[in-house]
C-alpha cells in the first residue's frame, strides 16, 4: 500500500517566486555523505521542504519508509532513455542514487535515503537538480 501526502496550506514561500528562490538554494548545495546515525525528516520538515520542488509527491513504501516521487512523461522511449542518462550523471555527481524506472515516453523516480530509511535534505537537493535537467 502506498501512502500519498499533499501539503495545501499556503504558507511563506508558496508562491512561484518564492518557490523559485528555494529551489535556487537547493540548487547550490551538495549532497552530504550519508551513512546512518542521522534523523530522518518528521512530517513537518518533509512538507517545508515539499514546498521547495515541484510536482514531487511525497509517499510511503511497503516499510512505511517516506519517498519523493515524480512521474515525467516524453515524446517517445529516446527522450526518456537521455533524461534518464541525465539523471544518472547527477546521482554519481552528488553520489545519492535514487531508484528509476523508464519506458517508452516515461520516467518514474523515487528518491530516499536508505541508511537512514527516510527523507533527508539530500533528497530534495537531488529533486531540485533533476528538475533542472526538464527545467534548461
Amino acid at each position: 500500500m502506498v501512502e500519498r501526502l499533499v501539503a495545501n496550506e499556503k504558507v511563506e514561500g508558496s508562491t512561484p517566486f518564492a518557490r523559485s528562490n528555494f529551489m535556487t538554494n537547493l540548487l547550490n548545495k551538495k549532497c552530504v555523505p550519508c551513512e546512518g546515525g542521522a534523523v530522518a525528516f518528521d512530517i513537518s520538515e518533509i512538507h517545508k521542504y515539499q514546498k521547495k520542488v515541484d510536482g514531487w509527491n511525497i509517499i510511503k513504501n511497503e516499510k512505511n519508509v517516506y519517498l519523493l516521487e515524480k512521474k515525467f512523461t516524453f515524446k517517445n522511449f529516446l527522450e526518456s532513455q537521455n533524461f534518464v542518462n541525465e539523471v544518472g550523471k547527477i546521482s554519481e555527481q552528488e553520489g545519492h542514487h535514487p531508484d528509476i524506472s523508464f519506458g517508452w515516453g516515461y520516467a518514474k523516480i523515487n528518491v530516499t535515503t536508505h541508511a537512514i530509511e527516510g527523507l533527508s535534505e539530500n533528497d530534495f537537493i537531488l529533486a531540485a537538480k533533476i528538475d533542472k535537467i526538464i527545467n534548461v
